[in-house]
Parts: structure tokens; C-alpha cells; sequence
């Protein structure tokens, strides 16, 4: 088993497997160009905010499971902390986060919404 930082690592197979491709030129060109096109976090813009986007991230996080999807599939620029923390949260939740003025859920697919 890898070693990270003195600790095993936790990631699947699957994670393993893809983990790879992130290392490969095509995908440094895949998100060059994404950030590019792109440079400011998308999540940072719908809050109002101009941050600069420094993650080229995977929006169908199923897309990082097939190696073709992996490089040709929808990709969003995002910022380190909103790619590290609030990405990753609506991924395990299945729905987006946050509210409106009225503190209705603002994603379709949050539990209260369906």
C-alpha cells in the first residue's frame, strides 16, 4: 500500500487508477486550456467574488472512472479552497449547497427539494 506523508492510503483502486492520468501531457493540455479559457473559479463568480482559478475540475466526478471521459468530459476552473472543500462536500452529499433569502435549498436534488 502507498505511503502518504507517513500515513496509508485511504483512495480506492479506482482512485489509483485515474490518479495516473494526471500525470500525463494530454491532461496538462486539457487543463491549460481549461484554465485558460477560464480563469476565474466559477463558484467564487456565482457568490460575487473574482478569484483566480487554479483546479481544472472534473464537474461529473463519474467522468474520472473512464479514461476517455477523463480528458474530453465537462470541466469547471475552480479555485484551490472551493475544488478542496465545497466541491468535494456537494460530491458526497449528492446535491449542491446553500440557500436562498428565504433558506430554501437552492439545488434541485437537495432531500428537502424532492
Amino acid at each position: 500500500m502507498a505511503r502518504n506523508g507517513g500515513r496509508p492510503d485511504q483512495r480506492s483502486a479506482e482512485a489509483h487508477d485515474y490518479r495516473r492520468l494526471y500525470k500525463t501531457a494530454r491532461w496538462r493540455r486539457v487543463r491549460e486550456t481549461q484554465l485558460s479559457a477560464n480563469p476565474l473559479c466559477a463558484m467564487c463568480l456565482e457568490d460575487g467574488r473574482v478569484t483566480p482559478a487554479t483546479v481544472c475540475d472534473h464537474v461529473d466526478p463519474k467522468d474520472k472512472l473512464d479514461p476517455e471521459l477523463f480528458f474530453t468530459g465537462k470541466k469547471a476552473s475552480l479555485c484551490g479552497p472551493h475544488h478542496n472543500s465545497t466541491k468535494q462536500r456537494m460530491e458526497k452529499r449528492g446535491h449542491g449547497i446553500g440557500h436562498d433569502a428565504s433558506g430554501l435549498p437552492l439545488d434541485p436534488n437537495h432531500p428537502w427539494n424532492r
